[in-house]
C-alpha cells in the first residue's frame, strides 16, 4: 500500500450514469442538530438530491443503508446547493437549491429512526422564486452588512446579477461587457461581488454601487449600461491572462481577507484591492480547489485537485503534501463528520463520493522467518538459464514492442499497370492538354494472422494525384486476401520531383498479453511509368540544356532502352532529372539481364551549378514576395478595422457627425484587402510549384555529383539529407536556411581543411537570409572540396583535418575538351567513338516533359 494514497474513510457511488459538477457538493449542519456534525448534501444534473451522514463501523467501509438520510427526485437539474440563513424571522440554517429556471429554499429536519433503520430527514419547501432568465451559478452572504440573515445573488447565462432578499426579489443588474458567465463569489469584508469575465480578468463590483445603479431589467437599458456606465460599476479589475475555474474568498480574521482564483494553469492569491499577493504556476491541469484553514500565522492552506487523480496541499505556494485519489475530483470540501475533524470530501463528475483523510497507516504485515538452508549454486545456475530462456521467448512472441519484425503477419504487394486506363480517371486537371492519361495501381494485402484496424494510406509526389488514398480493412480471420485499385494521373502542368509512390499499412496485432493489439506499420514502394508524365513531340536539333553520362561498357542502343522514343529533350533544367534517372535505371536493368556485374555510370562534365542557382533564386524571390504581401495584407487589415471602429462610433452617436468620406475609404481599403489576399494565394501556389521544381533540380545535382565523384550509397544519403531536409517549406522554416545550415555543418566537420574551420561556431537559429549569395557560395565550396578528395562521413573521426588531393584531370568549372566537341558532333557518331550517352533537352509547350520518337 502506498503512503501517498488518500486514506479511504468512507465512500459510495451515487446513482447510475448521473453527472455532477463543482456546485453539486455542500457540507453543513443542514438539519441544525445539536451535536453540530456536518452532513453531505449532493445534487445531480439528473435532478436527485441526497443527504448523507456517514457512520462507518471501521475505516474504509462502504456506504450502509442508514448513512443515507434523504434521497428525493426534484425533477429539475440541480446546478448548485448551498446552506445558509435564507428564511426571515429565524437564524436557523436552510438549504437553497438552484435549478436552471427556479430557486428553491427548503428546511431540513431530522427524525430519530427505530431499531436499526437509523435516522431520517424530512425536507419542506419554504419558498421558491421562478427565474425569468436561465441561471448559471449563485453566491450568498450578508449583502450590505445585514445582520442575522443571508441574501442570495444568482448570475444568469446572459450576465444579469439577480439579488433576492430571502422571500422577496430585490433588483437585477447586468454586468458590463458581458460575454460568458464565470465563477462568482461574495466578499463580506469589502461587501463586493467578484467574478472572472470572458476577457480573462478578475472584476470586483461593490454591492452598494449595484444597488443604487440604474435598474437593468430592460434590455434597452442594459445596452446603455454596458456602453455608458460600465466603468462606473467596476470597482477594480486584474488581468490574469487565462480563464478561471473557480473563485473563493477567505477571511480568517477581521483585518484582512484574500481572494483565491484557480486558473487553467496558475493559482492566484489577491488582496482586497486586486493586488497580487502571490501566484503559483501549476505543472498539471487543475479540476477544483478549496482554501480551508490557516495553520501558521500569515499563511493559508489550499487543496487543489487535478486531472491526474491527485490532490495537492499547498501552504501559500509551498507544496506540503500530495495524495492519490481513485477518481478525478470536480468538487472538494472539508468538514467534521462523526466527531472526526478535517475529513476531506471529494466528488467526481460520474458520482464517486469519497471521504478521506491524510496521513500514513502503519503496516500490519510481518515478514515470516526465513529458514536457513544450504544453497546449491549449480542448481541455481541451471534454473537461471531456464528462466532467461523463457523470458527471451516471451519477449519475442508476446512483448509489447517485439524485438524483431514479423514479416509474415501481413504481406503487401503493389502492381502498376504498364498501360494507360482505357477511360482516363483524371478529374479537375490543370495540364494544358485535352486528354490526361491515368494509370491503374493495384495493392494486395494478405494476412497470416488475425489483425485489427488495418488502414492503407497511399502517397505520391505532387502534382501527381490519386483517385483515392485511404482504405480501411478488417482481417478477422487468417489467410484473407484484399485487393484495392486506384488510379494516378498528372494534375498540374509541371513535373513531379519523383515517380516513386509509397503504400503504408498500419495495423494492430493482438497478443495474449495485449488483446487491444500491438501497433505495427509495414510499407511497400512502387514506381510509376515515365510515360505518365511524357508525351511524344516533334524532334529538335537545338537544346537549352544537356548532360553526358559515361559508361564503362559498350553503349546500348536507345531503342532497346526506350522503344517508344529516340531523343529526349527539355527546355527546363529541372525536367532532366526524371529522364536521366530513368536512363540510368534502365541501363542497370539491361546489364543485369545480360549478366554484367561491374557496370557503372560516370559523369565527367562540370556540375551545372549556374542553372541550379537560378532555380534557387527564383524560389527565394517568391518567398520574399510572400512575406511582403503578408505584411501589406496585415497593414490593410489593421486600417480596415480602424475605419470600421470610426464609422461605428459615428453611427452610434446620438448627434452623428459627417462621415468625411470614411465610407469611401472603407470601400477602397476593402478592395485592397481582397486584392492582396488573392495575390498571397497566387504567390503560395507559385511557391509550391517552384519548390517542386527545386526538388527535381536538387535530385539531378545530387545524382551528377555522385556519378562525378563515384560516391557510395552512404555518401549519397548524406547529400540527400543535407539538400532535401524538407518535404515542404513554409515562411517560418524554409529550404534556403535549412540547407545552408546542413552544408555549413558538412564544411565544418568532414569536409574541413583545418582545425580553424572546425572551431567556427554555427548560428543555432534558422532565420530567412537576406539573399542567397552565402548559400550559393557554400554549395560551390562543397563541390570544390569534393573535387579535391574530400569525402562525406558522419563518424567522429571525420572531423579531423583532411589533406585534399586533386585527382588528375578532374575540374569543377570548365568543361572537358571532349564535352566541348560533342556539341558539334552527331549523337550517333559520338556513341560510336567515345561510348557516351547524350541527352539533349528542348521543352515543347504541349506538356511538362516530352519524348520524341524517330
Amino acid at each position: 500500500m502506498s503512503l501517498f494514497k488518500a486514506r479511504d474513510w468512507w465512500s459510495t457511488i451515487l446513482g447510475d450514469k448521473e453527472e455532477f459538477d463543482q456546485g453539486c457538493l455542500c457540507l453543513a449542519n443542514v438539519d441544525n442538530s445539536g451535536n453540530g456534525q456536518d452532513k453531505i448534501i449532493v445534487g445531480s444534473f439528473m435532478g436527485y438530491l441526497r443527504i448523507f451522514s456517514p457512520h462507518p463501523a471501521k475505516t474504509g467501509d462502504g456506504a450502509q443503508a442508514e448513512d443515507l438520510l434523504l434521497e428525493v427526485d426534484l425533477r429539475d437539474p440541480v446546478l448548485q446547493v448551498e446552506v445558509g440563513k435564507f428564511v426571515s424571522g429565524t437564524e436557523m440554517l436552510h438549504l437553497a437549491v438552484l435549478h436552471s429556471r427556479k430557486l428553491c429554499v427548503y428546511s431540513v429536519s431530522g427524525t430519530l429512526g427505530n431499531v436499526e433503520h437509523g435516522n431520517q430527514c424530512q425536507m419542506k419547501l419554504m419558498y421558491e422564486h421562478n427565474l425569468q432568465r436561465t441561471a448559471c451559478n449563485m453566491t450568498y452572504g450578508s449583502f450590505g452588512g445585514v445582520k442575522g440573515r443571508d441574501l442570495i445573488c444568482i448570475q444568469s447565462m446572459d450576465g444579469m446579477l439577480m439579488v433576492f432578499e430571502q422571500e422577496s426579489y430585490a433588483f437585477g443588474r447586468f454586468l458590463p461587457g458581458f460575454l460568458l458567465p464565470g465563477p462568482l463569489a461574495y466578499s463580506s469584508r469589502t461587501d463586493s461581488f467578484l467574478t472572472v469575465s470572458s476577457c480573462q480578468q478578475v472584476e470586483s463590483y461593490k454591492y452598494q454601487v449595484l444597488a443604487f445603479a440604474t435598474d437593468a431589467d430592460k434590455r434597452q437599458e442594459t445596452e446603455q449600461q454596458k456602453l455608458g456606465s460600465g466603468k462606473r460599476l467596476v470597482d477594480w479589475t486584474l488581468n490574469i491572462g487565462e480563464q478561471a475555474l473557480d473563485i473563493c474568498i477567505v477571511s480568517f480574521n477581521q483585518s484582512a481577507s484574500s481572494v483565491f482564483v484557480l486558473g487553467e494553469r496558475n493559482f492566484f492569491c489577491l488582496k482586497d484591492n486586486g493586488q497580487i499577493r502571490f501566484m503559483k504556476k501549476l505543472d498539471w491541469s487543475p479540476s477544483c480547489f478549496l482554501p480551508y484553514c490557516s495553520v501558521s500565522e500569515g499563511t493559508i492552506n489550499t487543496l487543489i485537485g487535478n486531472h491526474n487523480n491527485m490532490l495537492h496541499i499547498y501552504q501559500d505556494v509551498t507544496l506540503k503534501w500530495a495524495t492519490q485519489l481513485p477518481h478525478i475530483p470536480v468538487a472538494v470540501r472539508v468538514g467534521c463528520l462523526h466527531d472526526l475533524k478535517g475529513v476531506i470530501v471529494t466528488l467526481s463528475d460520474d458520482g464517486h463520493l469519497q471521504c478521506s483523510y491524510l496521513g500514513t497507516d502503519p503496516s500490519l504485515f510481518q515478514a515470516p522467518n526465513v529458514q536457513s538452508r544450504e544453497l546449491n549454486y549449480d542448481e541455481l545456475d541451471v534454473e537461471m538459464k531456464e528462466l532467461q530462456k523463457i523470458i527471451k521467448d516471451v519477449n519475442k512472441s508476446q512483448g509489447v514492442w517485439p524485438m524483431t519484425e514479423r514479416e509474415d503477419d501481413l504481406n503487401v504487394s503493389v502492381v502498376v499497370s504498364p498501360n494507360f486506363d482505357s477511360v482516363s480517371q483524371a478529374t479537375d486537371v490543370e495540364v494544358g492538354t485535352d486528354l490526361v492519361p491515368s494509370v491503374t495501381v493495384k495493392v494486395t494485402l494478405q494476412n497470416r494472422v488475425i489483425l485489427q484496424k488495418a488502414k492503407l494510406s497511399v502517397y505520391v509526389q505532387p502534382p501527381l494525384e490519386l483517385t483515392c488514398d485511404q482504405f480501411t480493412f478488417e482481417f478477422m480471420t487468417p489467410d484473407l486476401t484484399r485487393t484495392v485499385s486506384f488510379s494516378v494521373y498528372l494534375k498540374r502542368s509541371y513535373t513531379p520531383s519523383e515517380l516513386e509512390g509509397n503504400a503504408v499499412v498500419s495495423y494492430s496485432r493482438p497478443t495474449d498479453r495485449n488483446p487491444d493489439g500491438i501497433p505495427r506499420v509495414i510499407q511497400c514502394k512502387f514506381r510509376l511509368p515515365l510515360k505518365l508524365i511524357c508525351l511524344p513531340g516533334q524532334p529538335s536539333k537545338t537544346a537549352s540544356h544537356k548532360i553526358t553520362i559515361d559508361t564503362n561498357k559498350s553503349p546500348v542502343s536507345l531503342l532497346s532502352l526506350f522503344p517508344e522514343r529516340y531523343r529526349i529533350q527539355s527546355e527546363q533544367f529541372e525536367d532532366l532529372w526524371l529522364i536521366t534517372n530513368e536512363l540510368i535505371l534502365r541501363l542497370q536493368e539491361y546489364f543485369e539481364k545480360q549478366g554484367v556485374k561491374d557496370f557503372a555510370c560516370s559523369f565527367s562534365g562540370s556540375i551545372p551549378l549556374q542553372e541550379y542557382f537560378e532555380l534557387i533564386d527564383h524560389h527565394f524571390e517568391l518567398r520574399i514576395n510572400g512575406e511582403k504581401l503578408e505584411e501589406l495584407l496585415s497593414e490593410r487589415a489593421v486600417q480596415f478595422r480602424a475605419i470600421q471602429r470610426r464609422l461605428l462610433a459615428r453611427f452610434k452617436d446620438k448627434t452623428p457627425a459627417p462621415l468625411q468620406h470614411l465610407d469611401t475609404l472603407l470601400d477602397g481599403t476593402y478592395k485592397q484587402v481582397i486584392a492582396l489576399a488573392d495575390a498571397v494565394e497566387e504567390n503560395q501556389g507559385n511557391l509550391f510549384q517552384s519548390f517542386t521544381r527545386l526538388k527535381s533540380a536538387t535530385h539531378l545535382v545530387i545524382l551528377l555529383i555522385a556519378l562525378w565523384q563515384k560516391l557510395s550509397a552512404d555518401q549519397v544519403a548524406i547529400l540527400e539529407a543535407a539538400f532535401l531536409p524538407l518535404q515542404e517549406d513554409t515562411q517560418e522554416l524554409g529550404w534556403e536556411e535549412t540547407v545552408d545550415a546542413a552544408i555549413s555543418h558538412l564544411l565544418k566537420t568532414c569536409l574541413s581543411k583545418s582545425s580553424k574551420e572546425q572551431a567556427l561556431n554555427l548560428n543555432s537559429q534558422l532565420n530567412i537570409p537576406k539573399d542567397t549569395s552565402q548559400l550559393k557560395k557554400h554549395i560551390t565550396l562543397l563541390c570544390d572540396r569534393l573535387s579535391k578528395g574530400g569525402r562525406l562521413c558522419l563518424s567522429t573521426d571525420a572531423a579531423a583535418p583532411q589533406t585534399m588531393v586533386m585527382p588528375g584531370g578532374c575540374t569543377t568549372i570548365p568543361e572537358s575538351d571532349l564535352e566541348e566537341r560533342s556539341v558539334e558532333q552527331d549523337s550517333t557518331e559520338l556513341f560510336t567513338n567515345h561510348r557516351h550517352l547524350t541527352a539533349e533537352t528542348p521543352r515543347p509547350e504541349v506538356s511538362p516533359l516530352q519524348g520524341v520518337s524517330e
